[in-house]
């Protein structure tokens, strides 16, 4: 069976595509990038006039430019026609005939870039001027007057055009780079990894033809990714397509419901199974399954700010300086056991493997267990991230049946371990399967095996986990602000340490005095490094706080609604700190939290006009996640500003909704 499915694989492997789609995919993602920092192309006005401009502009000029080249250099296609352009194109059987009934011919892009990638628009923009004088090339998103804009008759050579529903189309594809977003998702090895699976998947779909059978073959994202990146060259998808399986495939995104039971459901379990059988190999694969739906997006509008600090990468240098934190990679793990072979005769009872990291792991720091696969058990899959070097233990362990008044002890029939670092290669780019034997203290007549099932992604950083802990002796609070007043006046240190136990810096409220007046300042918050030296980093000026030597302000900021507020964090970048969970850190699951005081930290840019998450600050028990290495110390000081000083505290309180 196995030799089948290998041939089944290299049969698909085999299969001739006439682009380059790693390359596409890369460009693919860049785009989509830009279009989700312009997310007025989403829905509204903009969209209905982007959707206006592409059917009665961008198509005629660019059957024009197929018919004989209007520019030198090749053709750039303005930001907002290229969106609906490349919905249009994800319908390819649609487009095809849209193309065919309107100029003759499919519009290709060949001769024709992407807005994205930094061409001279200059030639294009000359030739759309002349073919329509009262309509901009390149739209102002930003501005107003975009919004007023009326549909009026355009001077095109065109006068009919596709009835496709472009705007539905838009709206089913707003959700897609959310789940293609992740870091290492422009990784070629990964990328190298979804075009060989999206040959997989074109295979299966060419066997059901040929064998009669009906299945709405589903892709995971990763497969899906790589579809969409062949179907942005029309003509090539078509032609392949043609070759491969005597027809141009549809690509249906209409569905959407997610329910057990529902076509997509019934779907992805089949395309799972089939692949299995198909091909002996699983068909998830680490980082391309469903990441959920998108978190919420911010509500305070005022903070998409049009001049922003600059998005250079900001100096490290004061927290080089002063603080030390190795940085760390993480992988997503998904882990299957497949099959178990050799047992001992006559064994009976439940059997699971419990795995684990060997070393100690800043993530994966538990031990977990896992049933062997069944038809009557079903599959269990465990997903988790851990740090990318180091080896997995793998036991197999023997749960016997117990019978009337006795209970027999679990048994440990044998263990393996899986080297993390051999894997990052070959297991970035596809599920591994094969069989490991055991080594046990018992000699049975043969090894025992299991078969796994393993896939991981590429490395990418882990987050900065950062703890403080307070000196003084009292339980509850770490913060010294909610003790007694006589106890407030002693100057206790908050140590910050990482997740480790070793210790960053120490922080507390200063009272230094000043040269000038020779009185103390009690607004004030020192930091010991871990080599002993003490520094003034942060110190209150007027109504902001001033943090290390004026290289980045904190001070309160009014919402709409007059009881909220939140903390602008001002730098090398901007930053704005809401109470709260917010975007990315909305996702997760974190258990019962009642009672937890939550910030979060976004940075605003015009890379991300709407907002990056870039740390999560749990006040109530003196936790920080910190994603970017540029604000370990910012954030660390805003965390503890907001904790422990009264004019900072009862807003932070009032902003959660809560009582000072």
């Amino acid at each position: 069976m196995e030799t089948q499915q290998e041939l089944e694989w290299a049969e698909a492997q085999n299969m001739f595509l006439s682009e380059d789609l790693v390359a596409t995919a890369k460009q693919q993602l860049l785009f989509l990038a830009e279009v989700d920092r312009n997310r007025c192309l989403y829905d509204g006005p903009v969209l209905h006039r982007a959707t206006y401009r592409y059917k009665y502009c961008w198509l005629p000029l660019l059957a024009k430019h197929a018919e004989s080249p209007v520019t030198e250099d090749p053709l750039v296609v303005p930001l907002d026609c290229e969106w609906i352009w490349h919905c249009h194109r994800l319908n390819p059987v649609r487009y095809k005939t849209d193309c065919m009934e309107l100029y003759g011919r499919i519009l290709g892009n060949s001769n024709v870039v992407s807005s994205t990638q930094g061409t001279s628009k200059d030639e294009s923009e000359k030739h759309w001027e002349t073919m329509y004088p009262s309509e901009p090339y390149e739209l102002d998103l930003n501005n107003d007057s975009v919004q007023d804009f009326a549909e009026k008759v355009l001077e095109a050579k065109e006068s009919t055009t596709t009835n496709y529903n472009l705007i539905s189309a838009v709206k089913r594809q707003t959700t897609f780079f959310y789940q293609v977003s992740r870091p290492y998702w422009n990784k070629d090895t990964f990328l190298e990894g979804a075009v060989a699976r999206y040959k997989g998947f074109l295979h299966l779909i060419k066997r059901n033809r040929e064998r009669r059978i009906n299945r709405f073959c589903v892709p995971t994202y990763d497969i899906d990714l790589i579809w969409h990146s062949h179907q942005l060259h029309p003509a090539s998808y078509c032609n392949d397509l043609v070759a491969i399986m005597g027809k141009v495939l549809e690509h249906d995104d209409t569905d959407s419901d997610r329910t057990k039971g529902q076509k997509l459901d019934v779907g992805f379990s089949e395309t799972t199974t089939q692949w299995e059988e198909t091909f002996g190999s699983r068909y998830w694969r680490a980082g391309a399954m469903y990441r959920g739906n998108p978190p919420s997006p911010l509500t305070v509008d005022k903070y998409k700010i049009d001049a922003i600090h600059n998005s250079s990468t900001p100096s490290n240098k004061t927290n080089q300086n002063m603080i030390q934190i190795p940085q760390k990679m993480l992988v997503q793990v998904m882990l299957e056991i497949v099959d178990v072979r050799n047992l001992p005769s006559g064994h009976k009872g439940k059997l699971v493997v419990s795995f684990k990291k060997k070393q100690e792991d800043i993530v994966f720091n538990t031990k977990k267990q896992l049933r062997i696969s069944s038809e009557s058990q079903g599959k269990q899959v465990a997903v988790f991230h851990c740090e990318s070097k180091g080896e997995l233990v793998l036991e197999l362990i023997s749960h016997p049946s117990h019978s009337f008044r006795i209970v027999r002890p679990t048994k440990v029939l044998g263990k393996t371990s899986i080297n993390m670092d051999d894997l990052q290669n070959v297991a970035s780019k596809l599920p591994i399967e094969k069989w490991l034997d055991l080594t046990s203290a018992i000699n049975w007549s043969k090894p025992i095996s299991i078969r796994i099932g393993l896939s991981l992604t590429p490395p990418f950083s882990a987050p900065y986990e950062l703890h403080f802990l307070s000196t003084h002796p009292f339980k509850g609070s770490y913060f010294s602000f909610l003790l007694p007043r006589k106890f407030q006046q002693i100057k206790y240190w908050t140590n910050v340490v990482d997740e480790a136990g070793n210790e960053i810096i120490s922080i507390q409220k200063g009272n230094l005095s000043t040269e000038k007046t020779k009185s103390n300042i009690n607004k004030e918050v020192i930091g010991r490094t871990a080599s002993g030296e003490t520094h003034l980093l942060a110190e209150l000026k007027g109504t902001m706080w001033s943090m290390m030597n004026s290289d980045w302000m904190l001070q309160i900021k009014k919402t709409s609604d007059e009881d909220k507020h939140v903390f602008e964090l001002t730098g090398t970048r901007k930053v704005i700190i809401f109470p709260g969970r917010k975007l990315e850190f909305e996702t997760r699951y974190y258990g019962n939290e009642e009672g937890n005081c939550f910030m979060t930290a976004v940075e605003f840019s015009k890379k991300y006009p709407y907002g990056k998450a870039v740390a999560l600050m749990d006040l109530t028990y003196g936790s920080l996640e910190i994603k970017e290495e540029w604000l370990v110390l910012p954030a660390i000081l805003s965390a503890f500003v907001l904790s422990n000083f009264p004019d900072f505290s009862h807003l932070r309180e009032k902003a959660n909704g809560t009582n000072a």
